[in-house]
């Protein structure tokens, strides 16, 4: 039987218009020499949305990346929809998302990406200076501007957006001004992803940052936020910690105990485990071959997803462990390092969760103070802040990783965590 899981599509590959200098993807196109052009064939994406809306899933989520997924034109876009129309079931949630630089966006995809409800995610570092200095075009001109133009069109074609901020060693010392510039450019769903990249000794690219710049990076746009923004702006970020601390449930995959959320699509039907993991050694077969079934319990995959929940005996010891479950495994793997390594930006969540969980515990004591004023009972049925804490000892883990509660997060003392 399948689990639930979405898609992240590349169905132009790391084919992209721009050269943004710290940019994790755009070597992947070393792995399909045979052509310079990477695109999509009709039978790979028929046989995708096909497989993919005959598994039974909650919500069949497809997430369409790059490289620059609109270098695909709108047509492509049209036959994503119609494929969609077709292979799904009466009553079927289809929901789209599209990471873009927004530089190639146009009035005829806006129109499209409108009239069928597309979630885009718009790259933008902050003011132009910020912004500028990483994500440039192939001939050096900074690209701040044409995003401005393609955020524009998206606004006039009423295209529902948020904001992605890669923070590096350039802008992660400038968290209040991108936070207030976003929101004087009225945009209030925010995105800030951290970057963090090594060579292939393990030593850090000049572009990452250090973990206790993201921790201070976190912690200042989460105070402008606290003031008077919590049900103003959207935070990713926050919104995951929150919906964990009163549903138990994560919305974001760095913080789950367990790595097998998704499936990354290649042009071709390639499929790997995640888009930080898009080499040989992790290539679990092709879309064209295997069923998603056989995908799912594939060595690779498995093993892949358990390295999540292999912590060293600093992580075990803890108090945040059941907040971050070890950050992602890109962060811990540098350098050929194993799974038990701590994360690079340790530092940093320490320094995050010590500032702010006092102020997120009393925000979940009052979401779930309205829910019960308003009669709504909680997914889980539980009223517990924490609710890790009515697991049995020989209970699965909350947190996915397949571990037994007293072998995982169960090994964490919370109950000081406010």
């Amino acid at each position: 039987m399948v689990k639930p899981f979405s898609l992240l599509v590349k169905p132009a590959s790391a084919d992209c218009n721009l050269r943004c200098q710290y940019c994790f993807y755009i070597d992947k196109s070393l792995l399909y020499p045979e052509t310079h052009i990477h695109r999509m064939p009709d039978d790979v994406l028929e046989r995708m949305i096909s497989t993919y809306m005959a598994t039974e899933q909650p919500v069949y989520s497809f997430g369409w990346q790059g490289g620059e997924p609109t270098l695909m034109g709108v047509k492509f876009f049209e036959k994503v929809v119609s494929l969609q129309q077709r292979y799904g079931r009466s009553g079927a949630k289809v929901s789209n998302g599209l990471q873009t630089n927004a530089t190639l966006i146009d009035d005829e995809l806006a129109a499209l990406l409108a009239q069928y409800n597309f979630l885009v995610g718009v790259s933008l570092d902050g003011p132009e200076e910020l912004h500028d200095h990483y994500r440039r075009t192939a001939g050096g001109q900074g690209t701040h501007r044409m995003v401005l133009k393609g955020i524009e069109c998206l606004r006039k074609n009423r295209v529902e957006f948020n904001i992605l901020t890669l923070v590096n060693a350039k802008n992660a010392g400038q968290g209040r001004g991108i936070y207030q510039y976003l929101k004087d450019m009225g945009c209030f769903y925010h995105q800030y992803i951290p970057c963090v990249e090594f060579d292939e000794k393990g030593n850090p690219m000049p572009y990452t940052v250090a973990g206790e710049e993201w921790g201070r990076f976190l912690c200042e746009i989460f105070d402008e936020w606290i003031k008077s923004d919590v049900y103003r702006v959207s935070v990713r970020i926050f919104d995951s910690i929150l919906n964990f601390l009163v549903d138990g449930i994560y919305t974001t995959c760095h913080l789950a105990g367990n790595c097998c959320q998704y499936f990354v699509v290649e042009y071709n039907g390639d499929i790997y485990p995640c888009d930080f993991f898009v080499t040989r050694q992790f290539k679990l077969g092709n879309v064209m071959e295997d069923s998603w079934e056989e995908l799912q319990n594939s060595p690779t995959y498995v093993e892949f997803g358990k390295q999540k929940a292999e912590w060293n005996s600093e992580c075990q010891r803890c108090r945040w462990l059941y907040l971050c479950s070890g950050d992602c495994l890109k962060h811990r793997l540098y350098g050929g390092g194993n799974s038990s390594k701590l994360s690079w930006l340790c530092a940093g969540w320490k320094k995050f969760f010590e500032h702010s969980m006092p102020y997120f515990k009393q925000l979940a004591l009052k979401v779930l103070k309205e829910r019960e004023r308003a009669g709504i009972i909680a997914k889980t049925g539980r009223y517990e802040l924490f609710p890790e804490k009515r697991l049995g000892r020989n209970d699965p883990c909350f947190c996915g990783s397949g571990k037994k509660y007293k072998k995982c997060h169960g090994n964490v003392d919370v109950s000081d965590a406010s």
